[in-house]
């Protein structure tokens, strides 16, 4: 791996790249931080995507990109002469400094839960007037849920063991149920949203992150679903044509090669 002075050396030398593409290139200078927003997203995303394919390569190239966007902010941020890329890097420092009294003070923790629940105590004595201040309005649905309860839990709002929370499933599972078969739309959709928290609470019970199990799943699926036109499509049939019990036939033949 590389030494602190190559890395280093490394960094000063994208920023050397953004100062040029900055002054020279007619796209780059034209880039605000608005117009950089929906494209920082994309990039997000494909790094989420390269993490959920243990592919470290693509990670690498990922990276980089996200890194570019980073210097792009700061370097449009230095014109507006609002910060730099050093007042950014000193800004996460002094809070992961702020944050982490058990290693930078004399406070002393037992485990990870603990560190987590100083940490949202932290936030509020920075000024932050609810702990669920720092959860983006515009975060998809799942990632919101589960960030919203391992927020609530920092400050102790949870329950104490995994049977709670399953219970908790099966009570809103049956409140839904109810609903179904009242037809009435409203409340099913409420009850619906309802078992959702609910399982993505209990995921994180279990140990599992329900962001990454759902998107793991949506790719099983694709695969599956893509064999089985590629299958079908050999055999000279179209889907529109079969019937569920023969496309069935494909369909598990898929699963030997997706798990």
């Amino acid at each position: 791996m590389n030494s602190r002075k190559e890395q280093l050396a490394a960094f000063n030398r994208l920023l050397d790249i953004m100062d040029e593409l900055r002054e020279q290139c007619p796209w780059d200078k034209k880039q605000t931080l608005e117009s950089l927003r929906h494209l920082t997203i994309e990039e997000t995303y494909e790094l989420a995507d390269a993490i959920l394919d243990n592919d470290l390569q693509e990670i690498k190239k990922e990276l980089g990109d996200v890194l570019l966007h980073i210097v792009f902010y700061a370097k449009i941020g230095s014109e507006k002469k609002a910060f730099d890329i050093a007042d950014v890097a000193n800004s996460i420092s002094d809070k992961l400094i702020d944050r982490h009294p058990h290693i930078y003070g004399d406070v002393i923790v037992e485990n990870e839960e603990e560190v987590k629940r100083n940490w949202e105590q932290l936030k509020l004595k920075e000024g932050k007037e609810s702990v669920l201040e720092g959860v983006p309005k515009s975060l998809p649905a799942v990632v919101k849920a589960s960030r919203i309860q391992e927020k609530v839990a920092g400050v102790g709002f949870d329950w104490e063991v995994p049977q709670q929370v399953w219970e908790k499933v099966q009570e809103e599972l049956s409140e839904l149920n109810e609903e179904i078969k009242a037809g009435n739309k409203e409340n099913t959709e409420k009850e619906f949203g309802d078992v959702l928290f609910s399982m993505i609470n209990y995921a994180r019970f279990i140990g599992v992150n329900p962001e990454n199990a759902l998107e793991k799943t949506n790719k099983k699926f694709i695969n599956r679903f893509q064999y089985l036109e590629k299958a079908a499509k050999k055999e000279g049939k179209q889907l529109a044509d079969m019937s569920l019990t023969e496309m069935d036939v494909y369909w598990e033949e898929s699963k030997k090669f997706f798990r």
